[in-house]
């Protein structure tokens, strides 16, 4: 009986010697460890707007809202648990990656977001969206000289270097020709144009 008294009398007398055992937070922020898994922060240099990660996401916390021409990446951090799909499903690796940020408290829920928009690249016949600017270049600088084969790939990547211009609409009445072989489509608009090509007109 006498040796857990006296094992208490040892830690309360350490106590008044060091101090309290605890931390100065929030007056001195944590370090967290290396591993540690906060709030997944997008990188606008490296994410290309594909949106894999909204697709891995089993929170569902990444909204992808295409409207016009941009393409808004919503991530709700409120939602989100920390898991690290994203950071490992990213296309490029480095689009979206989870952070060291741990003090995340909103007073308003709709604060709790972070979010990043990437130019909308649509079908030239049926305006459908295909993708983003950005993962369209990305996937011509992975295949290399094997973009040459593929306009949608091409064509935006010329743009972006100033070596074509906007061709403009063409006549509703002229048919299906080689001239469409060299648009930005989609795979359903380029399927009929390659089935329904004129190469007489």
């Amino acid at each position: 009986m006498k040796k857990p008294k006296l094992r208490e009398l040892k830690e309360a007398l350490t106590a008044v010697v060091k101090g309290p055992d605890t931390t100065s937070f929030p007056i001195t922020p944590l370090e967290p460890a290396e591993a540690f898994r906060g709030q997944p922060l997008y990188d606008e240099d490296y994410c290309i707007g594909c949106g894999a990660c909204a697709e891995v996401c089993p929170a569902r916390t990444i909204d992808v809202i295409d409207e016009g021409n941009t393409r808004t990446l919503i991530h709700h951090f409120d939602n989100c648990i920390y898991c690290g799909q994203c950071e490992a499903n990213c296309t490029t690796k480095k689009g979206i990656r989870l952070s060291h940020e741990y003090a995340l408290a909103v007073f308003d829920r709709a604060q709790a977001i972070t979010s990043v928009e990437k130019e909308l690249v649509r079908c030239e016949r049926c305006g459908e969206v295909i993708t983003t600017r950005e993962h369209l270049e990305w996937i011509a600088r992975k295949v290399g000289s094997l973009a040459v084969a593929n306009p949608t790939l091409l064509v935006p990547l010329h743009q972006r270097f100033g070596a074509t211009t906007d061709p403009g609409e063409r006549p509703d009445e002229k048919k299906v020709g080689r001239y469409d072989s060299y648009m930005v489509m989609c795979p359903a608009c380029r399927r009929e144009v390659y089935l329904t090509e004129d190469w007489e007109g």
